[in-house]
């Protein structure tokens, strides 16, 4: 069955998969029966129904029929099968989940990112698929395949779907306005908040360099200069000397007029908005968002260039997944493993990308001229090229620990440091032995 479409469709699903972390609702999965693994035979056998349930995909008619005509595909490919498309709406889907794992009800295929999938894996919910098909792995990129590992146990427990990773959009009519080359993109973290102090001060209130967007980035900012955030015991590690100078930084550029003053407790949204009304020069965002700023704001698009992700030579790059995990409650996993494998093919995959603003997690398919070719000149097609290639060096950078919970906490002494009411040493002390006291870190 299909549920009615929302209007959030694919863009909602990429939102889900950019770091909103989801706890288990309250549900306990103790002493409740997650299935065993299939064995080797049973795995091997592809017939009868399979249930695969997706967030909110259904929306976008092209999408809808995409995965209508992957799912008849693969039916015709593997007769005696037969695949029922459950697409569920985002309100209560985190507590759908959570219950059908409890009750051992989980469809055969379920589409979910790492942060609500690892509290179901941590528990054996999921089918191992690096024992179900070890030489699987070899065909995705690699930092998404890791993104369904749990540290501390071994397996990866889903197939990744698809991603999305952001590249630096930059206006360049308001560099122009702050004496800067248009056409040279901040490459460093350095370069980049040189050049927005530059462009604030020329904004001298009516426009600005950059938005700290704190909600959306202080955590993958801090990876991105190699701050090790959690480590294997799953406790707080990211008050480093490293990172105190990054919030000094922060702070610094706050309280000299580089951010918005109303920044500290906005998020994307709020800079996503002032980079389409031309307030803000610098917004990192996926490709897709090229198409909302031509359609919102077309001479704002006009000016817009665009440049690579940023991140300390040498360290990983941001992007988020979306993956397909089959619990081992299913009474059919040889199938479901089938599909999971089919839909998540090279060319179903570029397919999909053809139709929905993401990247397509299997290394072949980003080989395709279509990521490859920017010949044309528009900084859309440019933007497709640098996301996918950075892919290499991508990883979900958010720890799944890094719940709403966590990041308020987190945040509430980061906005303390950036106001001047706490030193940096001190915000971050405070801050990872509250996110400890909430995650059991010791």
């Amino acid at each position: 069955m299909k549920l009615k479409p929302r209007k959030h469709g694919i863009l909602g699903a990429i939102a889900l998969a950019s770091g909103v972390a989801i706890a288990l609702a309250g549900c306990s999965l103790e002493g409740v029966d997650t299935g065993a693994a299939a064995s080797d035979d049973e795995l091997s056998k592809v017939d009868g129904e399979i249930s695969f349930a997706t967030l909110e995909l259904s929306s976008n008619p092209d999408l809808a029929a995409y995965i209508e005509d992957t799912i008849s595909a693969f039916e015709k490919e593997y007769p005696g099968t037969e695949v029922e498309w459950i697409d569920v709406p985002f309100a209560g889907a985190q507590e759908k989940f959570a219950a059908d794992a409890a009750a051992g009800n989980l469809p055969d295929v379920v589409n979910l990112n790492p942060n609500i999938a690892q509290p179901l894996e941590r528990e054996g919910v999921f089918l191992d698929i690096d024992a179900a098909d070890p030489e699987l792995a070899a065909e995705y990129v690699a930092g998404a395949w890791e993104g369904f590992q749990v540290p501390g146990q071994e397996g990866t427990f889903g197939v990744p779907w698809y991603l999305t990773s952001e590249v630096t959009m930059y206006n360049a009519a308001l560099y122009e306005q702050a004496g800067l080359d248009p056409e040279a993109a901040p490459e460093t973290f350095d370069e980049l908040y040189e050049q927005a102090a530059a462009v604030s001060t020329a904004g001298a209130g009516a426009f600005y360099g950059i938005h700290p967007a704190l909600e959306n980035r202080f955590m993958t900012d801090l990876a991105k200069i190699g701050v090790p955030l959690i480590d294997e015991d799953l406790v707080w590690t990211f008050n480093t000397p490293e990172a105190v100078e990054h919030v000094e930084r922060l702070a610094e550029m706050y309280q000299t007029g580089v951010f918005p003053a109303d920044s500290l407790t906005q998020n994307l949204n709020d800079a996503k908005e002032g980079y389409q009304a031309g307030s803000i020069a610098v917004f990192p965002s996926g490709p897709n968002f090229l198409n909302g700023i031509q359609q919102n704001a077309p001479q704002v698009f006009e000016n817009t260039r665009v440049a690579p992700q940023i991140a300390a030579e040498g360290e990983p790059i941001n992007m988020s997944v979306m993956g397909l995990l089959i619990p081992k409650t299913s009474e059919n996993q040889g199938t479901a493993l089938a599909f999971t494998k089919f839909i998540t093919n090279a060319e179903n995959q570029l397919a999909f990308a053809k139709v929905a603003p993401v990247l397509p997690s299997v290394t072949e398919a980003l080989e395709d001229p279509f990521f490859q070719d920017d010949s044309d000149g528009t900084e859309l097609s440019k933007a497709r090229k640098l996301s996918a290639n950075g892919l290499e060096r991508a990883e979900n950078l958010t720890p799944v620990q890094y719940d709403d919970q966590v990041k308020n906490a987190v945040l509430a002494k980061i906005q303390l440091a950036l106001a001047g009411d706490l030193s940096a040493q001190d915000a971050l002390d405070q801050a990872v032995e509250d996110a400890n006291a909430i995650t059991g870190g010791e």
